[in-house]
């Protein structure tokens, strides 16, 4: 069984930077894609990142572009997401999910990538900015 174990949420005030990381047990990055999702109250969950080892895909959506960098360490077979430039509307549960290898890719090239085509996720994060 696939786990994703997620470390990094906090609160931090607005322009500053958080970094969450993500580590799959069970398979490696090159297995899969890693997502980010964030979830605020009252809202559905949104995709944020995502990221294909494999082929090096990189998607990031337009609220975050600019701000946020996702990475890996390959040693530590895990996936980090660098949050800068935080806003209070960054406010939210942030979720880690595995996925096909190719998601990155088809999210690069136009396809809506959703919470419903991820296989495994996260415990969740909680991510506040204070104004």
């Amino acid at each position: 069984e696939v786990q994703l174990v997620e470390s990094g949420g906090g609160l931090v005030q607005a322009g500053g930077s958080l970094r969450l990381s993500c580590r799959p047990s069970a398979l490696t990055l090159d297995d899969v894609t890693i997502g980010w999702f964030r979830q605020a109250p009252g809202k559905e969950r949104e995709e944020v990142s995502f990221f294909s080892r494999s082929d090096g895909s990189k998607y990031y959506s337009d609220s975050v572009k600019g701000r946020f960098r996702i990475y890996s360490d390959n040693a530590k077979n895990t996936v980090y997401l660098q949050m800068n430039s935080l806003q209070p509307e960054d406010t939210a549960v942030f979720y880690c999910a595995a996925g096909s290898p190719r998601l990155a890719a088809l999210a690069l090239h136009g396809t809506i990538v959703g919470p419903q085509d991820m296989d495994a996720w996260g415990q969740g994060t909680q991510v506040i900015v204070s104004s």
